[in-house]
């Protein structure tokens, strides 16, 4: 998986700093950037190589709707072994959502934990998908509170598989993912059977749901704006009558634009949540 990292660089008034730090990462977030951190003056972002639209970005920094701020970045390669070297070096703390499901690092110590808690154990190498984000949580938090014993679930852009595996914990008895990079795949694959899921993974984009000839009950999705409403005609295709929609990877300002498209696809907004700077949506079929 190829990734971009920038550093963004503001220059406002401090009290602004904040505002401008959010209006950047909307702008950042349409032209790809999925994952941010704060710096003293900015704020440093994270891409898919594949994924990065620059004259979107540069006509979003050219048309900043904030008067009184410059903005400037440069942007550098992080390499594939660099990138997971950190993970594999570093992994990180167990991660706690609602006292329910406990994501630890599978390479450490199962942690102490809540009885009857779900425990996940991840293969950390990669940031986005150890349960550290709040895309991530919140998806997990909303499949704690269905009913998934006995159904079917397609895990869209999989990533390390911690959505489907949860879901899986959760009693879910088919489980399948599909991601655009090969790395994600295998790393789905190998934490599935960490965690003694069986989980069917496949390589591509969403078209390969194509080849499944199946229709799920639940479908999930944490990819960012563009992308979702681009596939979401093809995630509606593949659900089942009564089947729910979880999507998230995007802002909250980014809602109702989601869900004008859902209700033109015949989708009912059952659930929102927001979680910092990030939302998530629930629909039914």
């Amino acid at each position: 998986m190829k990734y971009l990292a920038a550093h963004f660089e503001i220059a406002c008034m401090d009290d602004m700093m904040q505002i401008a730090r959010d209006l950047l990462m909307d702008v950042a977030g349409e032209a790809g950037f999925e994952s941010f951190e704060d710096t003293e003056r900015g704020v440093d972002g994270y891409v898919q190589e594949q994924l990065f639209d620059r004259q979107l970005l540069d006509d979003g920094i050219a048309s900043f709707p904030l008067d009184g701020v410059s903005i400037v970045y440069n942007i550098n390669k992080v390499e594939d072994q660099d990138w997971n070297a950190v993970w594999e070096e570093q992994g990180f703390e167990p991660i706690d959502i609602d006292h329910r499901v406990v994501v630890y690092d599978a390479k450490g110590e199962v942690p102490q934990h809540d009885a009857g808690a779900v425990m996940i154990g991840i293969d950390a190498r990669q940031a986005f998908g150890t349960g550290t984000h709040e895309t991530t949580q919140m998806i997990i938090a909303s499949l704690l509170d269905m009913q998934l014993e006995g159904k079917s679930v397609l895990d869209c852009g999989c990533g390390t598989g911690i959505l489907s595996i949860a879901a899986a914990k959760c009693g879910a008895t088919h489980c399948v993912g599909y991601d655009i990079d090969e790395w994600s795949v295998d790393n789905s694959r190998h934490n599935a059977q960490l965690n003694g899921v069986d989980m069917q993974v496949l390589l591509g984009d969403a078209s390969v749901t194509a080849t499944l000839n199946e229709k799920f009950d639940v479908v999930l999705a944490n990819i960012n704006r563009n992308i979702l409403l681009a596939d979401m005609p093809t995630f509606v295709s593949v659900m089942k009558e009564g089947g729910a929609l979880i999507l998230s990877g995007f802002y909250p300002s980014d809602a109702a634009m989601l869900c004008d498209k859902a209700a033109t696809l015949g989708l009912t907004l059952t659930a929102q949540k927001n979680n910092g700077d990030w939302a998530c949506l629930m629909f039914s079929k």
